[in-house]
């Protein structure tokens, strides 16, 4: 159905942009993106992206909004009404650079809320909600969505959201299927097919977990940025140091034989307990408050090859146990002792993890990759416990199959080591 224009309280002209020139002009032509992510794209974590690399962030809508330091910031919602969504995103165009729909959640939660990835058949839906901001915002809109098996039907979706208005789309190269321990890998075959159909520009989402994954990522689907969403969680300094190329850059890197040397691990993954106690001091010097459920969990993760480890164990039940109290009077100024508690923390962990590095590395004298050892079951890299690294999910154990007219367990199907070898080709 056609959406038309609703009539709404006039305000004061505002320059709209659109596609590449809003991609450059108003976000600055950024290349590497924190994703929008429930109760975990608060401004302070979104500050200490920024200041480990990010060029650009989004923002999930239920995060705390600054209109002057948190910029560029695009807001994203999920919905299934347009002229709710329309409402909605009526009250925050006058704080962010854009608004973004969420397309690709493919969580429980979005399938009984019905949105997300859960709208990826109700075409005609998701076109009127894009179509009816594009109309009706000052602000462009924005879209972020997961493919389909078929690459072909994955191309006239995204064409499709660009027809309504999308003027910057965001694809995630898995499926809605692919979740939790049936994650897989990303298809950038869908990627780089979605960024040869469509005008605008096309972000990049999926198989991010170490910084040298960001420029194979970049020249095989062309894309013009790349967006990560667990791979910051864990290590905010995903971005830190990465150069600023080009998307002709990055497709001419494609047909290099001599692609550029990695980074040092200390410049990509730092120690872990630095960066917790880098996002606390933000958490400490900002006003706005925020969940302390979102500070733990940062600090959970960020934390989490030290706190897995039974030397760590007595400080992860400790963080685990912070309790939260209203704020106190010092100095005039309102003191969070729970923010405190939690500094206290992480400066036991940097003092245990200084005193393991210098073990572990015959102080200093043996470098830090030199450490670094293979997952069994995914030869993915596995890095010293005290710097920040990516999270690799549990395998699923062995799916027995059982054939038809056979007995229990003829036919097995293993899938660890198939996505093993997968895994080990990508990297």
């Amino acid at each position: 159905m056609a959406i038309e224009t609703i009539t709404l309280t006039q305000k004061p002209a505002r320059e709209k942009l659109e596609g590449y020139e809003f991609y450059r002009k108003v976000l600055g032509s950024p290349k590497y993106i924190v994703a929008p992510m429930v109760d975990q794209s608060e401004l302070y974590f979104d500050i200490a992206s920024r200041e480990e690399g990010s060029s650009s962030l989004s923002s999930s809508s239920t995060s705390s909004l600054h209109k002057d330091t948190d910029r560029p910031l695009i807001v994203q919602f999920c919905a299934n009404s347009p002229e709710y969504l329309l409402q909605s995103a009526r009250l925050v165009e006058d704080h962010c650079d854009a608004v973004d729909i969420n397309l690709g959640c493919p969580q429980d939660i979005a399938r009984r809320g019905h949105y997300g990835s859960f709208l990826q058949d109700e075409w005609e839906l998701i076109h009127d909600m894009i179509n009816i901001l594009h109309k009706n915002l000052t602000v462009p809109v924005t879209a972020k969505f997961r493919v389909f098996p078929e690459i072909d039907k994955t191309v006239e979706y995204a064409k499709m959201l660009e027809s309504a208005g999308a003027q910057i789309i965001t694809c995630h190269g898995r499926t809605r299927e692919q979740r939790g321990q049936n994650s897989g890998l990303a298809s950038y075959a869908h990627i780089a097919a979605v960024k040869a159909a469509v005008s605008v520009p096309v972000f990049a989402n999926g198989n991010i977990l170490f910084s040298s994954d960001i420029a194979r990522c970049l020249a095989e689907t062309g894309a013009d940025a790349v967006m990560s969403a667990e791979g910051v969680l864990y290590n905010p300094a995903l971005f830190n140091g990465l150069p600023m190329p080009s998307s002709l850059d990055a497709v001419s890197a494609s047909s290099s034989s001599t692609p550029p040397p990695p980074l040092e691990l200390e410049t990509t993954n730092p120690p872990s307990a630095a960066l917790a106690l880098e996002y606390l001091a933000i958490v400490r010097s900002q006003r706005t408050r925020t969940s302390p459920s979102a500070v733990k969990g940062h600090l959970f993760k960020i934390l989490r090859p030290a706190l897995a480890r039974p030397r760590y164990h007595d400080l992860r039940e400790r963080i685990g146990k912070v309790r939260v109290t209203a704020p106190r009077s010092r100095e005039g100024k309102e003191v969070w002792e729970w923010v405190d508690e939690y500094v206290r923390i992480c400066e036991e962990v940097a003092v245990r993890l200084e005193e393991d590095a210098r073990e572990m590395t015959d102080g200093g004298k043996i470098p830090l990759r030199e450490l670094v050892i293979k997952d069994e079951a995914t030869g993915l890299d596995v890095l010293p416990h005290w710097v920040a690294q990516p999270y690799f999910r549990p395998l699923k154990p062995p799916v027995e199959k059982k054939k038809k007219g056979g007995k229990e367990g003829e036919g097995s199907l293993c899938l660890l080591p198939m996505l093993g070898r997968l895994l080990k080709e990508f990297v």
